[in-house]
């Protein structure tokens, strides 16, 4: 299960709003083996696409080097789907290389729903098997 935050899950889909019609991505790090999303990172979708995301290589390393600074892992990967349903795509499970984050997804495909009614959706991709898990929005940890 996905214990988030509501003000870091508010943020992810706020930037996934933001980025539409262009997929949205980044990452939520925490404190290494915690599993607690803490500290929201907020990154470039370096093919500028509403199909498809890649993080910037060069933003990616200096990520993953001030996370290694600061001892902390990727506890949350996520993205968001412009036109369909919060569900990893065939590349998403491609690329999913973080075997203890959770894949989050957000659909913005429909402009009318309100932010508790938008599709978030966590994940566990391991070995390219997909398992969907429940998430808890939680005020404070």
């Amino acid at each position: 299960m996905l214990r988030i935050n509501r003000e870091i899950r508010d943020r992810i889909v706020a930037h996934a709003r933001r980025d539409h019609p262009d997929e949205a991505c980044g990452i939520v790090a925490g404190p290494l083996g915690s599993d607690r999303p803490e500290r929201f990172v907020e990154m470039a979708n370096a093919e500028r696409s509403p199909t498809f995301y890649r993080f910037d290589s060069m933003e990616q390393l200096k990520v993953w080097r001030e996370m290694d600074d600061r001892d902390e892992e990727p506890v949350v990967v996520y993205h968001s789907h412009t036109a369909t349903e919060a569900y990893p795509s065939r590349t998403d499970i491609s690329y999913a290389s973080e075997p203890n984050a959770h894949y989050v997804l957000v659909s913005t495909r429909d402009p009318e729903a309100g932010p508790e009614d938008i599709e978030f959706r966590s994940y566990r991709i391991l070995d390219g098997e997909v398992t969907e898990e429940p998430v808890e929005v939680v005020d404070a940890y």
